[in-house]
């Protein structure tokens, strides 16, 4: 409003527009990431803020981590200087078990601490104890009590594929296993059965998973890029990024099963990588070194995407069409356990899941009327729609774990922004606007498109100006540290909203109600986005998810879905992928804003896509 009101910030005058724009976190330096664990700091919760001081070091690259350690020491110890007087700590046992638990944290992103020098004294273990670590690790992972009685209560399926596959590691036969089975088969309730079976006995058993959100369901479960070091770009380089000699590969020489779930969404060539890498560490030419191996999947769900897809490159791309896919011994769950509250929901299902349900002359399907709400005018429409899944904002502000388990699925990130700005528009409370730091790559560019950049809102960053009120959905948009909850497509309530911080709490998975603090981080557009402009955005890496996209609702289960369909699904198992989300058609409700055909328009007609080559690609 004047130039005086530029140079305030927070009620406080800067000495400088520049200083006013830093404390604004509209120009990167090494102060933002000071302030940010300060801030973190006055909520006194050290575990967590070593969490966030190692999240800092991996994704900020502080120029001098060695200062930051040398600040906010005190504060990062200050729990186990609680414990002093009980256990007798001296000063330098509280920092090396402060280092050890920092040390942890990198090598859970996998980083070490030596290559950040906070302390001239190294803490890297002789070569030994890191493959025993490595090992140990695993074998420790906890086994619930309840997780030991599973195999009791697996139904004839179940209990057949978990026999062939235990016996099939206690004979020492390597065999791989592929499990196919549609949402409510109980793929997950069988994982989690043999996990537990061979982890309780003291066998390591490795469980992976193509997504982040698939991999936090999992008992010690990871990303199959991040446990396996598989490259994101297969393009330039198709080796796993593991040395021989390594920690990693003596853990997978040891491993008695190796279990990857939503393999189905994973390019062929990951699955070829790490089959090539396990050949060799085990000096085999068995199919994946004669290694057990359970994959996972539902190929009625959304195929692995590449660029410039078409249906033939789209099935080029994923895994039945690779070479390995004839090793498998494939083993089909069709038992539906969700179909006993609802059989002839779950058997619409799986006809639009395999393009089974009919069509019209003009290609489109017709969903039941009960799930349909009709279609007047945009705003009224739309208002119907956000009124039967979030009928009062109020409540849930006060209590939103009522309304975590809630959300509306649009194909398209346009209509997710359309409909996260109309509900944090009518969400109570304080609105706070943060505004990210755009920069291109050649740094020459900056001052000439430094507005076009603001203006973008590439797939996988969050917005220039991210709208957020406390108490709001959120979702995270990477895998910040998966072993700890934080992976791409975690969901979390928004606690807390600083200056430089981010307080939220993890709404779901063996890690709900932990309290972790988010910073601003720099996240660079992929490669294979069509801006034209590489870019790096630095900004919280969250969005709203009162609305999601489809694709980034895959493996997930909602307790209300409600689906908007501005424009049809574009993409295999999409509309199936939506609908599924729901364990019965009760809690599904869908708007189609219809398409005209003559003088009539219909709004409960709408196109399901679906490759049905990848289901004869399947058929062994």
């Amino acid at each position: 409003m004047s130039f005086d009101d530029l140079l305030t910030v927070n009620g406080q005058k800067m000495n400088c527009f520049r200083e006013a724009a830093l404390n604004l976190g509209l120009l990167q330096s090494d102060t933002y990431i000071e302030d940010t664990l300060e801030e973190a700091a006055v909520f006194q919760m050290p575990s967590s803020l070593r969490l966030l001081f190692a999240t800092v070091l991996v994704h900020c690259t502080p120029t001098d981590p060695r200062l930051l350690w040398h600040k906010f020491e005190q504060q990062l110890c200050s729990d186990y200087q609680r414990s002093q007087e009980l256990y007798h700590y001296s000063f330098t046992e509280i920092r090396n078990k402060v280092l050890k638990d920092i040390s942890t944290l990198l090598e859970q992103m996998g980083k070490n601490i030596d290559d950040y020098h906070l302390v001239p004294n190294t803490l890297r273990a002789a070569y030994h104890e890191q493959l025993t670590k490595e090992i140990d690790s695993e074998r420790n992972i906890e086994v619930l009590p309840e997780d030991l009685l599973l195999s009791f209560k697996l139904n004839t399926q179940q209990r057949h594929a978990y026999d062939l596959i235990l016996h099939a590691i206690s004979s020492s036969a390597g065999q791989s296993f592929f499990i196919d089975g549609p949402g409510g088969t109980g793929k997950t309730f069988l994982y989690r059965s043999l996990l537990a079976t061979l982890r309780s006995q003291g066998h390591v058993a490795i469980a992976v998973a193509t997504s982040g959100v698939a991999a936090s369901v999992l008992p010690g479960g990871r990303t199959a890029h991040s446990r396996f070091k598989i490259p994101l770009d297969l393009s330039t380089n198709k080796t796993c990024q593991i040395s021989k000699q390594g920690s990693v590969a003596r853990l997978l020489f040891e491993s008695k099963l190796i279990l990857w779930d939503e393999a189905s969404m994973a390019k062929r060539e990951t699955i070829e990588a790490f089959d090539d890498f396990l050949k060799d560490i085990m000096e085999s030419e068995l199919p994946f070194g004669g290694k057990v191996i359970v994959f996972g999947g539902d190929f009625r769900q959304t195929l692995p995407v590449i660029e410039k897809a078409s249906k033939r490159t789209l099935i080029d791309a994923s895994l039945p069409n690779s070479p390995i896919w004839n090793k498998f011994h494939m083993l089909k769950l069709t038992e539906n356990m969700r179909a006993i509250l609802d059989p002839a929901f779950s058997e619409f299902l799986l006809r639009v899941g395999e393009g089974r349900e009919p069509v019209d002359p003009q290609g489109q399907i017709t969903l039941p009327n009960d799930i349909v709400i009709p279609y007047y005018e945009k705003e009224e429409s739309l208002n119907r729609l956000i009124q039967s899944v979030f009928p009062d904002l109020l409540a849930y502000s006060n209590d939103p774990y009522t309304m975590i388990n809630m959300c509306i699925l649009t194909p398209k990130n346009s209509s997710v922004d359309e409909l996260n700005d109309i509900m944090i528009t009518r969400f109570p409370g304080n609105l706070h606007v943060y505004v990210s730091s755009d920069k291109t790559v050649d740094q020459r560019h900056q001052g000439d498109y430094e507005d076009f950049l603001n203006s973008q809102n590439p797939k996988g960053l969050p917005p220039h100006k991210l709208l957020l009120k406390e108490n709001c959905p959120l979702i995270l948009l990477r895998n910040l540290n998966p072993v700890e909850g934080l992976c791409n497509g975690t969901r979390l309530i928004c606690r807390e909203l600083r200056q430089h911080t981010i307080c939220a709490e993890i709404a779901f998975g063996q890690h709900q109600g932990k309290r972790i603090f988010l910073p601003k981080i720099p996240l660079q557009t992929s490669d294979s986005e069509r801006n034209g402009l590489p870019f790096i955005r630095t900004q919280f890496p969250v969005r709203l998810c009162f609305a999601l996209t489809i694709n980034k609702s895959q493996g997930q289960t909602l307790d209300y879905v409600r689906i908007y369909l501005r424009e049809p699904v574009f993409s295999h198992g999409q509309l199936y992928v939506a609908l599924s989300r729901a364990k019965a058609s009760a809690a599904v409700k869908i708007l189609i804003v219809p398409r005209t055909f003559g003088d009539i328009k219909v709004d409960c007609k709408t196109r399901n896509v679906v490759f049905e080559e990848i289901f004869q690609l399947t058929q062994h």
